[in-house]
């Protein structure tokens, strides 16, 4: 799928033609510069690697510096390859949020929040013991049993316990493009999108 890196600026919200608020999240989407264009005569494969988001040189090792000075471009802090382009981009060429028009549809993926080590209720969205009857004191946020019997007299695999919580990737399908500000290089999108604020998410149509 063809897309742009982008970094999510934060969320707010927007009010439709009914006088409805709509929640939507902000993303600062490219300039992205082609660094790569791999074919399907040299790679298997046709697709366009783009950078984005600019890194000091003394933070770059020589092999990357050599990769982006190819690509006559700054070293760049993120890299991703898409595939699907519509028309043909060309060694540092530069792709701007002008690629996505209001009213479509896009696929965004980012790394959602870390939340550390997380009981079952917070984790699963078990529901606790509830009321604190029959002289129960600390057991409103256990998880209860977790084993069967003597048979199979061992815990099942894949048994919804505590553990850690977030830092996975994670794709929102289907949010919808409230705005573009092109001269902002701006991405209005209806709903949240995962990740902390001015992490990298990949907006996919």
């Amino acid at each position: 799928m063809s897309g742009l890196i982008g970094k999510k600026v934060g969320m707010t919200s927007l009010f439709d033609e009914k006088g409805k608020n709509i929640p939507c999240t902000v993303i600062e989407v490219g300039p992205c510069v082609v660094t790569q264009v791999r074919t399907a005569a040299v790679d298997g494969y046709d697709a366009l690697q783009l950078g984005f988001d600019d890194k000091a040189e003394k933070r770059t090792d020589k092999a990357a510096g050599g990769h982006f000075k190819k690509a006559n471009t700054s070293p760049k802090k993120k890299v991703v390859e898409f595939q699907n382009f519509d028309q043909e981009y060309q060694l540092g060429d530069t792709i701007t949020v002008d690629l996505f028009t209001e009213g479509e549809f896009v696929d965004i993926s980012g790394t959602s929040k870390g939340k550390g080590f997380q009981g079952v209720v917070k984790r699963h969205g078990f529901a606790g013991v509830g009321q604190a009857t029959h002289g129960q004191h600390n057991r409103l946020r256990a998880p209860g049993s977790i084993g069967a019997a003597s048979y199979p007299a061992r815990v099942f695999k894949g048994m919804r316990m505590a553990g850690r919580m977030g830092g996975d990737t994670i794709k929102v399908q289907n949010l919808k493009v409230l705005k573009v500000v092109t001269d902002k290089n701006l991405l209005v999108v209806k709903g949240c999108v995962p990740g902390h604020t001015n992490a990298y998410v990949i907006v996919q149509k």
